[in-house]
């Protein structure tokens, strides 16, 4: 017997993904809710008709959310009062769910889960390949992923594992994390930290082509050890850096970063502050 799918945004990217990973699986029996025109018109060249909520929702038993953060505190307040009781609703970033943002219903399951994208460690494809499998799911290259069960009863969280796997698939790992986890993760880590971390990385690497170095001997000098120190600061190496670059990196580190940054940029407060402002963005 088929477990029956609403796919909210089923048109939009995210909506695209997952719709490309489950249309053909048996074990579906998926319903496709998109307003936009333009997503109604991507799904129907792959044969898929879509449906109006109140007609997708009913007697559905698993919800799942493909729209933006922003949308999703709004979408639950009008879909969740209309669900049976013992629904799954499944988000796929933990802002909304951190923040406070989703519907209060105690009959409700609510379960998070989010990829975190195929490795330059394992990924069979390369940056500059046109294949290249950027968010997991398109490709050959496997993937692993963050799952929380954020409300609902304990075995819920086996059948959202198992969705997740597959609207995700090819996945390694799945690794099970509270929503404040998956927070931290994301946005902190990956977002606040990570991501400005290469941004002034990039900024650094045009400054230095601005001073005159030859912007392909800059790109190939930085990417080539970026490799090499990544796999030395992971300790995927059996060598470490130089005693000359450990002293460089020590007295830089007060140049770039302030003494307190770990604790401000992984302050509970500040993540905090980051979903809400992800979940209630304009």
């Amino acid at each position: 017997m088929s477990t029956s799918i609403t796919l909210m945004g089923a048109g939009g990217k995210m909506g695209l993904r997952i719709t490309d990973q489950i249309m053909d699986d048996q074990v579906y029996d998926v319903r496709y809710v998109e307003p936009a025109e333009e997503g109604q018109e991507t799904l129907a060249e792959r044969g898929i008709e879509t449906s109006s909520p109140d007609d997708a929702l009913q007697g559905t038993e698993i919800v799942i959310l493909a729209v933006p953060d922003e949308f999703i505190g709004m979408i639950t307040e009008d879909i969740v009062p209309k669900l049976d009781s013992g629904t799954m609703v499944i988000l796929l970033d933990p802002a909304a769910a951190y923040a406070d943002g989703l519907h209060d219903r105690e009959d409700i399951t609510y379960f998070l889960t989010h990829p975190c994208h195929p490795s330059f460690f394992t990924a069979e494809t390369g940056m500059n390949d046109e294949n290249t499998d950027w968010f997991g799911g398109q490709g050959r290259d496997v993937q692993d992923i963050v799952c929380a069960l954020h409300q609902g009863p304990e075995d819920d969280y086996a059948k959202g594992e198992a969705i997740a796997r597959d609207i995700y698939a090819p996945v390694r790992h799945a690794h099970r994390v509270t929503t404040e986890q998956m927070a931290i993760l994301e946005p902190a880590l990956v977002e606040t930290l990570l991501g400005t971390c290469l941004t002034v990385l990039r900024e650094g690497y045009e400054h230095a082509v601005e001073m005159g170095v030859p912007e392909d001997a800059a790109r190939e000098m930085l990417f080539g050890h970026l490799r090499i120190e990544f796999g030395i600061v992971f300790g995927f190496t059996d060598f470490p850096f130089s005693d000359g670059a450990q002293q460089v990196i020590e007295e830089a580190k007060s140049d770039i970063f302030r003494s307190d940054w770990k604790e401000r940029v992984f302050d509970v407060q500040n993540i905090q502050e980051s979903t809400e402002l992800i979940a209630n963005a304009d």
